[in-house]
């Protein structure tokens, strides 16, 4: 399992438009909520074989501005080789990393 989590200049529905459609893996669920006030809540979950660890990954990101500032979070998991060995080849981390890879250019903080 892998995690990142910062802060981007974007509005959190711009944030999860670009992962949304840049990220190389597939799309098993999108949800972005108004929850009024201008805040807003998405959660994407996306797939994706990797071949190094003869298995599929999960990441979740999840994108909100719940704190005046547009944060996002991801998860990597399911990456690991085997049932007793949580060892990936350093897949989760790739996973985790294209979501900062897709939004670099509007990163403000961690």
């Amino acid at each position: 399992m892998s995690k990142s989590n910062f802060q981007v200049r974007i509005s959190p529905s711009e944030a999860f438009a670009l992962v949304r459609d840049q990220q190389k893996a597939d799309l098993v669920h999108e949800e972005l909520h108004e929850l009024g006030e201008g805040k807003y809540l998405g959660t994407l979950i996306f797939e994706k074989y990797y071949m190094r660890t003869k298995n599929r990954a999960a990441l979740i990101v999840l994108i909100d501005n719940l704190q005046g500032v547009t944060d996002v979070r991801s998860i990597a998991t399911g990456s690991s080789e085997g049932m007793f060995f949580n060892f990936d080849w350093g897949a989760a981390d790739n996973f985790v990393n294209s979501v900062s890879d897709i939004l670099q250019d509007f990163i403000i903080g961690n």
